[in-house]
């Protein structure tokens, strides 16, 4: 469909001359000889684009350029003047004109401002959709009455300050939670900054937090920032809390008390503003019995406490949210939309889903993927009780074992699938998985290196 611009100037020649050359370009042209008249065809047919002459008699185009921007704020607007001045051109530019062209007019000039405009234009339509989409994405899928508990405290909290802690097993969609609250402050204009603290060795947790001078340490050439500074004004999201070391768990309580930090081989202290979020899949109770986890610093994150419900206890919400993945990836990648059949849907309702929603979205991306037809069946839906051997319950995998012949071989097999499990379940990080399972880690990495298991994947 072509674009329609409007042309506003009470000159006919220049209205004939615009029309003519518009129209060879292949737009639709809507012309006006005046202010009043061009505000009548906008409330006829809103048009992409107007071309709008300053000198009118009667209300000139300054005039016509400020009610237009109060009744059609996003309509783009190019300025035309056989009499332009810098004042005038500066006026246009704030009440919101795109452009500024002088007469006598340059034909070349006039297209290549029009085609600059469309496309700005287009660019900002596109913006608003991906904004849409990214909101629709922070939105929790499901109506669980969990979930709708759920949705209600992010909308209390979100619009204050306060300090949140949210707990929950892997997957089940902390980080989203975490999004979601940000999307719907004060703050969501700045950043979101996510750093997951398992993942970083704990060497070098403190430069990722605080950033550090140069010099610091080997290998610090100049000064970098770190994830407080990127987050200034905004919200940081510390993912598994629960991992980060007592050391830096005080630098954190200090941040949240007095607002101001240290980079790391620095004495200058950096004052910020950012909200914190921490996510957790341990009991932090637990953590603090232990001497793991400071308690003072569980106060002070634990003002608002979340808590993420497992996909086992709302398994009646599987189906919205196999709809919701496939409308995202239909978004993301264009492939046409697929139909679960109903007895599809309840064999994945009366799975366990160890890895939660995480797990749910891979597996149906999967099935996208690899399955050809239109409508999915039972048997398009992997195994899940076995071939994934993350996945399978503790009868599967018992089974398994009894199935070899001698005592050692059924050892070994059970425990190959009890370590792929376990791996599974702590998003396959080794230190993490050691210390649960009780385990040194080097022996860990001795036991997943003889069993063959990838830790790639």
């Amino acid at each position: 469909m072509s674009k329609t611009i409007l042309v506003v100037d009470d000159e006919k020649d220049i209205r004939i001359s615009l029309t003519g050359i518009l129209e060879d370009e292949g737009y639709q042209v809507v012309s006006a000889v005046s202010g009043v008249e061009a505000l009548e065809k906008l409330r006829e047919d809103l048009p992409d684009l107007v071309l709008l002459d300053i000198w009118m008699p009667g209300m000139d185009g300054l005039e016509t350029l400020e009610k237009i921007k109060s009744l059609l704020p996003h309509l783009t607007v190019i300025m035309i003047s056989g009499h332009g001045t810098i004042e005038t051109a500066v006026r246009a530019t704030k009440l919101g004109a795109f452009d500024f062209i002088e007469k006598p007019l340059s034909l070349d000039k006039v297209l290549i401002s029009v085609t600059n405009a469309l496309r700005m234009k287009d660019l900002y339509t596109e913006n608003e959709e991906l904004k849409r989409v990214a909101g629709n994405e922070h939105e929790l899928v499901g109506a669980n009455e969990l979930i709708v508990a759920l949705r209600e405290q992010i909308m209390r909290v979100a619009p204050t300050n306060a300090s949140v802690l949210i707990s929950g097993e892997n997957g089940t969609g902390k980080e989203l939670v975490a999004r979601s609250i940000h999307y719907y402050s004060q703050r969501h204009n700045k950043a979101f900054i996510a750093i997951n603290c398992a993942a970083i060795p704990e060497e070098l947790i403190e430069s990722e937090l605080f950033g550090h001078e140069k010099g610091a340490f080997t290998g610090a050439l100049a000064q970098k920032k770190g994830k407080f500074d990127l987050a200034d004004g905004g919200t940081l999201f510390l993912d598994e809390i629960g991992d980060m070391s007592l050391k830096t768990q005080a630098k954190i309580l200090r941040i949240l008390q007095e607002r101001c930090f240290e980079r790391v081989g620095g004495t200058r202290l950096v004052s910020v503003d950012v909200r914190i979020i921490a996510a957790t899949n341990k009991q932090l109770d637990e953590e603090i019995r232990q001497g793991r986890f400071r308690e003072d610093l569980y106060y002070r994150l634990n003002v608002v406490p979340f808590r993420v419900p497992a996909l086992r206890e709302r398994a009646e919400d599987i189906p919205m949210l196999v709809q919701h993945f496939i409308h995202m990836l239909y978004r993301k990648e264009g492939r046409e939309p697929k139909q679960f059949d109903p007895e599809a849907l309840e064999a994945l309702k009366r799975y366990h889903w160890p890895g939660n929603v995480r797990e749910l979205k891979n597996i149906i991306e999967r099935i996208m993927i690899m399955t050809s037809g239109m409508s999915i069946t039972c048997d398009d839906i992997p195994d899940l009780h076995g071939g994934h051997a993350a996945s399978l319950p503790a009868r599967a995998t018992l089974e398994g074992a009894l199935s070899m012949s001698t005592l050692r071989e059924a050892r070994e097999e059970f425990e190959r699938e009890y370590i792929i499990q376990k791996l599974e379940e702590n998003d396959w990080n080794i230190s993490r998985t050691a210390e649960i399972i009780e385990l040194e880690r080097s022996n860990l990495h001795r036991k997943i290196k003889g069993y063959g298991i990838d830790v790639r994947k």
